[in-house]
This record gives structure tokens, sequence and C-alpha cells, in this order.
């Protein structure tokens, strides 16, 4: 299939970036992360959910550039806080908390607590100006003594997946990338939309 639309990725983040990229690198569309594009809006994250805050970022990049627009949103979900800190994630140790912050916030509240039981949950949100399509992905976990592992970003070095020993940030890109939360909902995502292309295409 030849290239067939720009997607723009409503986000900034060059982590996320990055894995959209390997992740979506065999779909025949152009992919343009909101920091490449002119004055992008700046979108507040301040939905109660992670649908709704993905479709916000999704929809409002759409209505600046004219392009189908793609955006993620990405909760930790940790059993023994009750699914916190969830959609406030990024922010967990404050409006203008570094991720270090953040794990430190989080090692310190866990401390005593009976489980470290943990998820990731990614919620993808497609929007074209005709229809809205989410994708879901959940990776299970736990949270480890402490942080281990220079790669990946946010909570990557506390996080160890379900069945494996390393924390994502002890993995390779290609590791985590088999078998992320992300991975899962963009797996789903590219099935669609090879599908539409190729129905596109048909007709």
């Amino acid at each position: 299939m030849a290239e067939s639309f720009t997607l723009v990725l409503a986000t900034r983040n060059p982590g996320k970036v990055a894995e959209m990229r390997d992740l979506l690198a065999d779909l025949p569309v152009r992919l343009i992360p909101a920091d490449a594009l002119d004055a992008p809006p700046d979108v507040e994250e301040d939905a109660p959910t992670l649908r709704g805050n993905a479709r916000k970022k999704a929809d409002a990049l759409h209505r600046h550039t004219g392009h189908p627009a793609l955006a993620d949103d990405t909760g930790l979900e940790v059993e023994a806080l009750d699914g916190a800190p969830g959609v406030h994630t990024a922010r967990f140790a404050g409006p203008d908390a570094t991720p270090a912050e953040n794990n430190e916030q989080l090692l310190q509240v866990l401390q005593g607590a009976d489980t470290r039981r943990a998820r990731f949950r990614t919620v993808v949100a497609f929007v074209d100006g005709k229809d809205v399509h989410d994708f879901e992905g959940v990776c299970e976990g736990s949270i480890a003594e402490a942080p281990r592992g220079d790669e990946g970003f946010g909570y990557d070095p506390l996080f160890v997946p379900e069945g494996e020993q390393q924390t994502f940030a002890e993995m390779s890109a290609a590791q985590k990338n088999a078998i992320s939360h992300r991975k899962r909902a963009l797996h789903q995502f590219a099935v669609f939309l090879q599908a539409r292309l190729e129905a596109q295409a048909r007709s």
C-alpha cells in the first residue's frame, strides 16, 4: 500500500513518540508529533478518565491540523492505592513533578504495603473528523523496591511486567515494545487502520 495520509501524534513526550514510531512502523502513514507542528494547542488533561483525556487531545490536534490524529493517555494503577495514581499518573507528586519525583513518591506511599501489584493501562484515541475510535491495552506487573535501569521513561524504572525479572527500564526498546500496554493498544489500532486503508484502496 502506498502512503495514504498524515497521522498527527498528540504527544510531545519523546519517549512516547519513539515507541509509537516503532510500533506503527509497518503502516503506510507519515507520523508527525505535536512538537513538530506550528503552535500546537496546549490541552489540559482534566478529564476524569484516560479515555476522556485521550479523546480530548486527539480532537484538539485534529481540529488544529485538519489531519487524523492519534492520542494516548496512560495510567499506572496500583492495587494497594485502590487504583491510584491512575489518571493522575504524570502528576502524582504534584502538577510539575519530574519522573524521578513521581517514582520517589510512589515508593514512599508503598512502604509497608501488603501488595505491590500494579498494572499499566493505555487508551489510544483516533479522531479523523468523522469517527472516534478507542483502543485499550493493559500490562500487569508489580512495583520494584527501588528504581532499576536507565532506559524508557516515566515509571519504567519501577515497573516489573508479570512473568519478567527486569523492569521496563532495564529492557531494550524492542523487549519493552513486545509486551507493553502501549504496544497492545497500538496493535489494535494498527489492525483497524490497515483494514481501513485496504478498504479505501479497493473503493
